[in-house]
Formats: structure tokens, C-alpha cells, sequence
């Protein structure tokens, strides 16, 4: 996560490997906000996260004389991108709480597909004919793995896609990143405008909850899972192209059937493993 983004050409075979590790951190991340959501308010709990994964980096950061390197060379841009995540985290949790998890995971998973559009109108990148087929066919895959219902439009629909919007948003923004911004900087400036919002949601809307020691431990990991995934998340789109990484996002599908079965006991249906099988079809396509 030290390193600096030095690639010029896009390295497409080894960003995708990077960020499936970097969405499967992620999927990990999401198991202990799970189970520290059970008691206690989602936006405490997105704030402990957050500022585990802030102490860890600045720590980092002293220990081995760096402190420098979590100043973005480009402020404007940085925080931007950080402004974008933390928009993106509120609108979400505000659609879990409104919508079916199916409904809101398959609305926010149109990410991928506003990628590759918002990277050929900002950034000129061409997604070839199969590729654009492998994006569409990725999202299918997670509609036959979800099985969504059928809701009445309100509110919790329009955050879902306003949080798709602002993710793919900050996804292209990595890609623009000049090259001499480090990717700890781009790391610290989404973490430091994430903590003091969840940080003010959780006092002005539920307060904050007593934690315990069983807490603050799901949190410590949590963060450390999140800072990871943040680290290579960043790291995939500096090397690689964004319209050809980012649909490597439905894997998450995978990974949280993997982790429900594991943690939870949550069966793994038939539908699931045939979304599974087009999803993972999907990414070779978009790598071809």
C-alpha cells in the first residue's frame, strides 16, 4: 500500500487479480459490520471501522517516517474523491435500511456499467464489443444470483443508485490521479472525510452505544480488512484500466455466499451458483 503508482500502461491481467483480493477484503470488511450492526447503530459502527483503518495507516505511516506521503500532492482532487466515498457509504446504508438487501446490492451493482461509461466520455478508454458484453453480462449474473423482487419505487431506490453513481464517480477519479499522488494519500483523504461524517450521523440521528471489548475487536479487524481493500482497491485502478476492473466488483457476490455459508450457515441456493457461474464468465470476457 507504500508503493507509488508508477505504471504507465495498463496492466489489466494483474489489476484483476489485485482487486478481487481487494473486493474479497471487502466482503470480509462487511461480515464484522454485520455483526457489529446487530447492536449497534450503522453509523458508529461505520465510524470505528473508519478510524481503525485511519490509526492503522497514520501509525504506519510514523513508524516508518512517511507522514508525508498521506498528504495528497493534489488536495482538491483527493478530497474530492473522499467527499465521494463518504457520499456513497451514506446513501447506501440509507437503502438498507429502506430496500430488500437483493433490491439494494443489485441496484448498487450497476457500478461497473456507469465505469465504463463515465471512463470512455472522461478518460477516452474504449471497451471493446465483448467487453461491454462481459459488463452487461455480469450484472445479469448478479440479477439470477439475487433474485430481487419486485418493490414499489421510493427513496431507498433512488439513494442505491446515487450511491452507484458516486462510487463509479470515485473509481474513474483513480484512473486521473497524476501519477506522483501516492496511494496512501488517496487512502488517508477518503478515511479522513469518512470518520468525522459517520462520526456525525451516529450523534445526531441514534447517538452513540456502549461498546465491549468482543466490539472493539470486530472493529479492529473490520478496519484492518477495509484499509486493505481501500490499498489495493486503489492500487487495481492506478494500473489498470477502470471500464475493464471495475466489473470484478460482482465477485463480492461471490466471496459473501462463501462467507454467509462459512459464518453465517446460510444455504447456497442453486440460483446463486448459476449468477456465480455468469458472473465469473463475465470478468473473462471483459478481460479478453
Amino acid at each position: 500500500m507504500s508503493i507509488d503508482a508508477a505504471a504507465v500502461t495498463p496492466a489489466n491481467g494483474r489489476a484483476a487479480v489485485v482487486v478481487l483480493c481487494a473486493f474479497a477484503l471487502f466482503s470480509g470488511a462487511d461480515v464484522f459490520v454485520k455483526l457489529l450492526a446487530g447492536h449497534l447503530p450503522p453509523p458508529q459502527v461505520t465510524f470505528m471501522i473508519t478510524a481503525v483503518g485511519l490509526i492503522f495507516l497514520t501509525g504506519q505511516a510514523l513508524v516508518r517516517g512517511q507522514v508525508r506521503r498521506l498528504v495528497p500532492r493534489e488536495p482538491k482532487l483527493a478530497l474530492l474523491r473522499g467527499a465521494l466515498l463518504a457520499g456513497d457509504t451514506v446513501l447506501i446504508h440509507y437503502a438498507f435500511a429502506k430496500l430488500p438487501l437483493a433490491e439494494a446490492y443489485l441496484i448498487a451493482f450497476l457500478t461497473p456499467i456507469l465505469v465504463a461509461v463515465l471512463s470512455f466520455v472522461l478518460l477516452g478508454e474504449r471497451l471493446s464489443a465483448r467487453g461491454w458484453g462481459g459488463v452487461l453480462i455480469g450484472f445479469a449474473g448478479v440479477a439470477v444470483a439475487l433474485e430481487p423482487g419486485v418493490a414499489p419505487l421510493n427513496y431507498g431506490h433512488a439513494a442505491a443508485l446515487g450511491s452507484a453513481v458516486l462510487f463509479a464517480l470515485s473509481l474513474v477519479l483513480l484512473r486521473k490521479a497524476k501519477l506522483a499522488e501516492t496511494d496512501d494519500a488517496l487512502v488517508a483523504s477518503a478515511l479522513v472525510v469518512l470518520a468525522p461524517l459517520a462520526l456525525g450521523l451516529a450523534v445526531v440521528t441514534e447517538g452513540l452505544a456502549a461498546v465491549g471489548t468482543t466490539d472493539l475487536l470486530l472493529a479492529l479487524a473490520g478496519g484492518l480488512a477495509m484499509l486493505m481493500g481501500h490499498g489495493l482497491l486503489v492500487r487495481a485502478f492506478r494500473i489498470g484500466e477502470a471500464s475493464v476492473v471495475a466489473p470484478f466488483q460482482y465477485s463480492q457476490i461471490v466471496w459473501g455466499c462463501l462467507f454467509g455459508l462459512l459464518l453465517f450457515a446460510t444455504p447456497v441456493e442453486l440460483h446463486t451458483l448459476a449468477g456465480a457461474a455468469i458472473i465469473i464468465l463475465s470478468g473473462w470476457l471483459v478481460l479478453k
